[in-house]
């Protein structure tokens, strides 16, 4: 298996993850995000094309009032929100479920983050957890929840130590 950039030849059809919202975005709707420049979408594919997981990136911002307070301090009161690289979607196909695939997609999503950041300043990499168990997942590399407002962040200083 490899991850590479999504692709008109990748077969998506049958994807099916267990959440309808990220089985139909793969299917119907990433390619459409990619064309408009809304997203960049990456897929985990076997040796057919078969799209097995995928993730996707776009930019954001975390408003300065959404900052955990300790994380304030430290960061210029001038910005009304700081720059940051949204993982907005990751899932992985019922059949490859359990095999520690979302960990590599994950990873490799924060290493194009990490990459991105060097280029583009990036204060962290925030997702919107779908449920209890990503919220789970998240928070097992590291990510902590943003005050209500339901996002996680993961700061671009402690990925880059990550060194991946």
């Amino acid at each position: 298996m490899k991850i590479k950039q999504s692709e008109n030849n990748d077969v998506k059809k049958d994807f099916e993850c267990g959440n309808e919202s990220l089985d139909n975005y793969i299917r119907r709707i990433a390619k459409q995000d990619v064309k408009r420049d809304l997203s960049a979408c990456y897929v985990l594919v076997n040796e057919g094309n078969v799209v097995k997981g995928y993730y996707t990136l776009s930019a954001s911002s975390i408003k300065r009032e959404d900052f955990p307070e300790q994380s304030k301090i430290k960061l210029p009161p001038s910005y009304e929100a700081y720059p940051s690289i949204l993982l907005g979607r990751l899932a992985v196909d019922k059949s490859e479920q359990k095999k520690g695939f979302g960990e590599v997609l994950l990873l490799d999503a924060l290493k194009r983050c990490a990459d991105i950041s060097d280029q583009l300043g990036c204060i962290a990499a925030t997702v919107d957890p779908i449920d209890e168990g990503a919220i789970k997942f998240y928070e097992s590399y590291g990510f902590i929840m943003l005050p209500d407002v339901g996002r996680m962040m993961l700061a671009m200083q402690t990925i880059k130590a990550l060194k991946l």
